[in-house]
C-alpha cells in the first residue's frame, strides 16, 4: 500500500485537489494522509480545516503555522515553524510520496522538509508564470525538488523539462480546476440567495485580490484603484472573497471589510466561501474581477469574462475571455466596462487548460511510477539550444 501524504495550506488549492483525494481515498493500493497547515487553521482566513472534516475528510495532522503579522518577517518566521513542525509530522506519518499543488509559500515549506526527509514529491501546476509575486520563483523551486511533475498545458511541460526535469516524469495532464466545473453540482442563484444570505440581482462582479508581492507599492496602494473603480458601477452588486494570507493580505482584508460597510445594499464579502459556493457564484455573475488565477483558469470554462489587474498573474496563458489591464482607476473602469458587455454566449475559444480525466491520470501514473521503482537521485535533463 502507498502511503501518499497531501499537504495543503490554503482554501484554493485545497479546492482543486479535491478529486484527487477522493479517488486517491476510495483506491486500496492508497493509504491517504492529509496535512492541514496555513490559512486552513486560521479564523481570520473563514479557519477552512472545518470545512474539510464536515466533507468526510479526514486531517491526519494540523500544523499552526501563521503568526498575527503579515510582514515578509512573520511570514519567514511562519514558513520556519511549519518546517519544524512538518518534519516531525513526516516522522510520524512515514509517507511514501508527498502531493503538493502550487507555489505559495507554505508548499514550498512543506517541498522543502520532504527533500530534507528524503520523501519523494509528486507536484501540480508546475511550469507557470505569475511574474507579480514571489510565487513564481517558489513554484520553480518547489519543481527542482520534484520527482513527478503534473502540468495543466503543454506549454507548461516544456517549462519544466527546460528547468532540467527528465520528461519521462513531466506529465501533461490539465487542470485541476476545470475538471471541477465539469463535475461538481453548481448551485442555482436562488439557492445561493438562500445559503449566502444575500440578494444576487444581476448585474454581478465577484471580487478577489490578493497582494502582488513583488509591487514596490504597499497593499492598500494596490488594492485602492480598484476600491474607486468599483464605485463607477452604481448598479453592480460586488461580493468579495477575501485576501490570501501573503505579505500585506491583511490590510486589504481590512479595506474589504471597510467597502462592505458603507455600502451594505451592493456588496458582501466571505473570508472562505468553499469549491462549490464559489464556483456556482462565478456562474451566476456577470463578471469576476481581480487578479487570481481562477480568473484564468475556471471563469473561462464558464465563458464568464474575467477583469485580471495589474502584474500577479503576468506571464499565464490566457483565454480570449480574459481582459487583462493596467492597475490605474481607468484602465479598470475600461475593462469592467468591456467585460460588463462581454457576450459569454458567443465564446466559442477552447480552453488550453481542458485536460482529459485530469485527477485519473494523476492517480495512476502516481501508481504507475511505484511499480517501477523510484530512484531520487536525478540527473538533470540538458536541452538543446543554439545561441
Amino acid at each position: 500500500m502507498i502511503k501518499l501524504c497531501v499537504v495543503t495550506g490554503s482554501r484554493a488549492e485545497y479546492g482543486l485537489l479535491k478529486p484527487v483525494l477522493d479517488r486517491v481515498g476510495q483506491d486500496p493500493d492508497f493509504k491517504l494522509q492529509i496535512i492541514a497547515t496555513g490559512s486552513h487553521l486560521d479564523t481570520r482566513y473563514g479557519h477552512s480545516c472545518e470545512d474539510m472534516e464536515s466533507s468526510g475528510i479526514m486531517i491526519d495532522e494540523k500544523i499552526e503555522m501563521n503568526l498575527a503579522s503579515d510582514t515578509s518577517l512573520g511570514i519567514c518566521k511562519s514558513m520556519g515553524l511549519e518546517m519544524i513542525s512538518l518534519s516531525e509530522a513526516y516522522q510520524r506519518l512515514k509517507p511514501d510520496m508527498v502531493l503538493l499543488l502550487g507555489d505559495r509559500y507554505e508548499i514550498f515549506a512543506a517541498a522543502s522538509a520532504a527533500v530534507i526527509c528524503n520523501i519523494p514529491i509528486a507536484h501540480i501546476h508546475g511550469g507557470e508564470i505569475t511574474r507579480g509575486a514571489y510565487d513564481d520563483s517558489m513554484r520553480h523551486a518547489i519543481s527542482k525538488m520534484s520527482y513527478l511533475h503534473f502540468t495543466s498545458t503543454m506549454e507548461y511541460r516544456k517549462r519544466v523539462i527546460q528547468l532540467g526535469e527528465a520528461p519521462d516524469r513531466v506529465y501533461w495532464v490539465g487542470a485541476l480546476g476545470i475538471e471541477n466545473m465539469k463535475t461538481i453540482k453548481l448551485l442555482t442563484s436562488q439557492e445561493l440567495e438562500k445559503k449566502l444570505r444575500i440578494s444576487l440581482a444581476p448585474p454581478i462582479a465577484l471580487v478577489t485580490f490578493h497582494p502582488a508581492t513583488l509591487d514596490q507599492e504597499s497593499s492598500s496602494s494596490q488594492f485602492k484603484p480598484l476600491e474607486d473603480a468599483l464605485l463607477h458601477f452604481p448598479d453592480l452588486f460586488v461580493v468579495f472573497t477575501k485576501s490570501n494570507s501573503d505579505t500585506g493580505g491583511n490590510r486589504i482584508n481590512e479595506m474589504i471589510d471597510a467597502y462592505v460597510s458603507r455600502n451594505p445594499n451592493k456588496s458582501a464579502v466571505f473570508p472562505s466561501l468553499g469549491s462549490q459556493n464559489y464556483l456556482s457564484l462565478m456562474n451566476c455573475c456577470q463578471a469576476v474581477i481581480g487578479n487570481s488565477s481562477s480568473g484564468i483558469l475556471e471563469a473561462p470554462f464558464l465563458k464568464v469574462p474575467s477583469v485580471n489587474i495589474g502584474n500577479r498573474q503576468e506571464g499565464r496563458i490566457a483565454p480570449a475571455s480574459v481582459i487583462s489591464c493596467g492597475s490605474s482607476v481607468n484602465e479598470i473602469v475600461a475593462a469592467i466596462q468591456e467585460a460588463l458587455a462581454f457576450d459569454r454566449y458567443k465564446e466559442k475559444a477552447p480552453n488550453p487548460y481542458e485536460g482529459l480525466d485530469t485527477s485519473k491520470q494523476i492517480v495512476s501514473i502516481m501508481k504507475q511510477t511505484f511499480k517501477k521503482g523510484i530512484h531520487l537521485e536525478k540527473h538533470f535533463y540538458d536541452v538543446e539550444w543554439r545561441m
